[in-house]
């Protein structure tokens, strides 16, 4: 719906100001009044209307004056002027002209020549002012490092700024916009993640069970690196119709941080409490029973701690090689299909669980087969997984069942399936997303920052793979689905 023009009519004299409201007020503007010069400008300034009918002859200050006041305000500058005068000579519209009135009206006033000025005048003002918007806004835009997009309600792009032709390949020497629908121009270069948040574009609806947090992602290859892209949208009107104005947003940089501070202090907290424990149990038996031990016994438990502290070692040259290197999740090592179950039973006895089942036995499983990830990222992704389905259990005690599918040679299929608590359709559409913790509607409060799976959900989508939580069909529990690409070891 259209707002109506803001008429500003000043005039000193009461049956002026009637004569000109009995006038317009058919035609539904919106009518504002002042009755001297003064007024008018502080009215003005309030308000900012899209046209002023300003009357010359007014004790004090005059319209010209008025006028030439409107005229040096940066605000008012632009707001259009029409001049009502009782006054017909050649250098009184000449000096209106020098002060900046845009058109005149003479007394008695003709009401046919007045509604068709002001209605001229009107649209005139409003054209000039999306004129200027436009102007302002492409400025901006041209200015920006994010890439701004705007669509229609048929997904057609409408406008597209120089940063976001390039981070679509678009032609940056052409100002041409692509035909091709924005969710279709996308996928040929990019991953839109996650799924769930872009199953209704472009009719995006407040619907609570679609994740608002959307992103691109443009997996890692041999030769670059990945790229990630936060897509922020606006509803916003387009001649009569709902289109959306988009904005990309390079995060790649970020992710990169976050992962590695997430890898790094899942690294301290995974793989050195195990041997600081043996360590600093061994030595406190050491200390507390020297005198009630035999030499045998000292020996023993010696050994135990110097088979930890060379563990600590290990693991701590193991963190230093990880510091010094860009980001692990993007390291030239991967991991064979075949060790999968050895990291499985290393978790499994460093947090206490009961036996894992492991389908097929390791033996079954291709010799020849690699993931695109190293041994610690994989192994770090299972504990998560693992530590969920440990904490979610009601008795902290989940039977976990891993089965391997290797039979796709571009994928592995990871399914782990647990008995612990059932999740709502709400829960399993937002366990992925960060600092999201499901945890909070079903057993209190438990540690930790929801950061886990969300990490989990980036190391996959940075080399192109995919992630589904379900819950189980029988009994109690979910199922958490990894697909992860692999490659041959021959190949790289």
């Amino acid at each position: 719906m259209t707002t109506p023009a803001t008429i500003l009519i000043v005039d000193d004299e009461e049956p002026g100001r009637q004569t000109l409201e009995a006038l317009l007020m058919a035609y539904g503007y919106r009518l504002l009044f002042s009755a001297n010069g003064p007024e008018a400008l502080e009215t003005a300034a309030r308000e900012v209307p899209d046209l002023i009918l300003l009357d010359v002859m007014m004790p004090g200050m005059d319209g010209f004056e008025v006028c030439e006041r409107l005229r040096h305000d940066p605000l008012l500058a632009e707001v259009p002027v029409i001049m009502v005068t009782a006054l017909d000579d050649r250098e009184s519209r000449l000096r209106g002209l020098d002060v900046g009135a845009d058109d005149f009206l003479s007394k008695p006033i003709d009401r046919m020549e007045l509604c068709a000025r002001i209605k001229t005048i009107v649209r005139l003002n409003r054209y000039r002012q999306l004129l200027s918007e436009r102007s302002r806004f492409e400025w901006i835009a041209k200015q920006s490092s994010d890439g701004l997009i705007i669509i229609d309600a048929h997904d057609i792009i409408r406008y597209c700024n120089p940063q976001a032709r390039h981070y679509l390949n678009l032609d940056l020497e052409s100002d041409a916009l692509p035909t091709e629908p924005f969710f279709q121009l996308v996928k040929h270069w990019y991953v839109e993640q996650p799924e769930s948040a872009w199953v209704d574009w472009p009719h995006i609806d407040d619907n609570p069970m679609i994740p608002t947090e959307r992103y691109l992602v443009q997996p890692e290859s041999m030769n670059a690196p990945s790229i990630w892209f936060q897509v922020d949208v606006l509803t916003l009107p387009i001649e009569h119709e709902t289109g959306h104005l988009i904005r990309l947003r390079d995060i790649t940089v970020e992710m990169a941080r976050s992962r590695s501070l997430w890898t790094f202090h899942s690294l301290i907290l995974h793989k050195l409490r195990t041997p600081i424990t043996g360590l600093v149990g061994g030595l406190q038996i050491l200390v507390d029973d020297a005198a009630d031990l035999s030499g045998q016994d000292i020996g023993e438990f010696a050994q135990i701690a110097l088979v930890s502290a060379r563990r600590l070692h290990d693991q701590l040259e193991a963190i230093l090689r990880y510091v010094r290197q860009k980001d692990l999740a993007l390291s030239d090592e991967r991991c064979a299909v075949q060790h999968i179950p050895m990291l499985l039973e290393q978790i499994q006895t460093q947090m206490e669980l009961a036996p894992i089942t492991i389908d097929p036995d390791r033996d079954v499983l291709p010799a020849d087969r690699a993931l695109v990830l190293p041994e610690q990222i994989i192994s770090l992704m299972f504990h998560e997984i693992l530590s969920n389905a440990q904490k979610f259990h009601p008795k902290r005690t989940p039977h976990i069942t891993v089965t391997i599918d290797t039979n796709d040679e571009s994928w592995v299929r990871l399914h782990i399936q647990d008995d612990g608590t059932t999740l709502s359709a709400e829960q399993l559409a937002h366990v992925w997303l960060p600092y999201y913790q499901a945890e909070k509607y079903f057993i209190g409060e438990v540690p930790g920052m929801g950061l886990g799976l969300a990490m989990v959900a980036s190391l996959l989508w940075n080399v192109g793979g995919r992630y589904h939580m379900t819950n189980r069909t029988h009994g109690p529990g979910v199922v958490v689905e990894l697909a992860i690409p692999c490659v041959l070891p021959e190949s790289g």
